[in-house]
């Protein structure tokens, strides 16, 4: 197995996560008061729920696509009167643009980042966006661990197609044997990562994904760990 010279990174639910608070506050507002524990734990399930609903080439950035996920994240809180659900839905699709929800730090980032650069590693974001994640991820303070970021609205090309890996490795000069990506969708991540001829880590927080085959990580820095492990 050749060394590996550079890990990829997704970002939502990788480096960056939703603003669970945002939600666990416009559901108190709406009479659903819930733990943001359990709004965590419910969003780990619901991604798996969501990566089982894409169709062959379905794109991730489609607004239908954020309306499953929170429906699926609000089913799994126990959230399943329509009513709720349509006023969550509004709600959502006008909170904090054009940035939306996903504005929060995971909280072992920025060390898996700096942990992955001090032991010589290549690191980037692969990203499916609308334009804003370059600018999410400079006000967080993870941009300047990275050295690019990809937004799939950018290079017109996004997840799991190739080709937006290839521009990675590309633009790092390295080869898809040396390289890693870690993302929080199998059907997304994994699969288009393999299909460019990387190795991939799937984020799995919740043991949620059931046996894979794949690794698996807990957290961004329990991947960049095993990475370096398997050096």
């Amino acid at each position: 197995m050749s060394a590996v010279r550079a890990i990829f990174f997704d970002a939502g639910n990788t480096l960056i996560r939703m603003d669970g608070a945002a939600i666990v506050a416009e559901l108190a507002r709406q009479g659903h008061a819930r733990p943001l524990d359990d709004l965590r734990r419910a969003e780990w399930r619901a991604r798996v729920r969501l990566d089982a609903s894409f169709q062959p080439g379905a794109s991730t950035e489609h607004p239908a696509t954020g309306e499953r996920y929170l429906r699926f994240l609000l089913d799994e809180l126990g959230v399943r009167d329509e009513a709720t659900q349509a006023a969550m839905s509004r709600w959502r699709r006008g909170y904090n643009l054009p940035q939306g929800l996903w504005t929060e730090l995971e909280p072992d980032a920025e060390a898996a980042l700096r942990l992955a650069r001090a032991q010589g590693l290549r690191t980037a974001v692969i990203s499916n966006s609308n334009g804003t994640i370059a600018d999410i991820l400079a006000e967080l303070g993870l941009a300047r661990h990275v050295e690019f970021i990809i937004d799939s609205s950018t290079v017109g090309v996004e997840k799991p197609d190739p080709r937006i890996f290839r521009l990675a490795l590309e633009r790092a000069g390295v080869a898809a044997h040396e390289s890693v990506y870690v993302g929080d969708l199998y059907s997304i991540d994994v699969v288009g990562a393999r299909a460019a001829g990387l190795r991939a880590i799937l984020m799995d927080p919740g043991a949620c994904w059931g046996a894979r085959d794949c690794p698996t990580a807990i957290t961004v820095l329990d991947a960049v760990r095993q990475v370096l492990e398997d050096r």
